[in-house]
């Protein structure tokens, strides 16, 4: 595929892992009650944001009823609160709230994206649902040549070094901490920082602090000036 919209269009209607299917349909069904009346996207989730993006930030896969209703990434749900009033105190989006696809954000100089793009059964995919998935995140990366990736939390790190792997010039050795940074050069000139996923386990047991979470995109915007 030779350009992100036509990759947009084939995660849509990926269909590749039957575990995921069933779940991210049997959700958009059932639904939970404070959300019975809208109409599920419950479909994979394609990444979102400006096409010439010199800031790619890789999360680990939509949440249940966050991106798998509204059929954005980070939209709708606690998550995606905390991401976007991270990247809007650093200057990467318009506003600092991420509602629906319909709410006006618009990300600047930033491209969303996710190692997996259905939501899996306890937030928790398989290395086997990850591998299905990864060709779409290597020709996103392929496509946009990002400066800089945030990987939101091990997983997704997990999946970028994977990305890196492919190439010779990956030193190796590189391990996952919150706000953490690699630079090396791939195809093109590459920082990745790690930062701690914005999770309610994390966000609400203090792990992760909105201080924080907004130092890994300060970073970001510093390695990018």
């Amino acid at each position: 595929m030779d350009n992100l919209s036509e990759i947009q269009n084939a995660v849509v209607d990926c269909r590749r892992c039957p575990r995921l299917v069933l779940w991210r349909e049997e959700v958009a069904l059932k639904k939970v009650r404070r959300y019975q009346a809208e109409e599920y996207w419950g479909r994979p989730v394609p990444g979102f944001g400006d096409f010439m993006a010199q800031l790619v930030v890789v999360g680990l896969a939509p949440a249940a009823h966050g991106g798998n209703r509204t059929g954005r990434m980070f939209t709708g749900d606690d998550s995606g609160h905390w991401l976007i009033r991270a990247m809007h105190g650093a200057g990467f989006s318009n506003q600092n709230h991420s509602e629906r696809p319909n709410d006006n954000l618009k990300l600047k100089n930033a491209y969303v994206t996710a190692a997996v793009h259905c939501a899996p059964p306890n937030n928790k995919p398989t290395l086997t649902e990850a591998d299905q998935c990864r060709p779409f995140l290597t020709q996103e990366l392929n496509i946009i040549r990002p400066r800089v990736i945030v990987a939101l939390g091990h997983f997704a790190f997990n999946a970028v070094i994977k990305y890196l792997k492919s190439y010779d010039t990956y030193p190796g050795g590189w391990q996952f901490g919150h706000d953490v940074s690699y630079h090396l050069a791939v195809p093109f000139p590459l920082s990745v920082v790690a930062s701690y996923h914005p999770s309610r386990q994390n966000t609400q047991t203090g792990r992760l602090t909105e201080s924080m979470l907004l130092s890994v995109f300060t970073h970001a915007r510093s390695l990018l000036e």
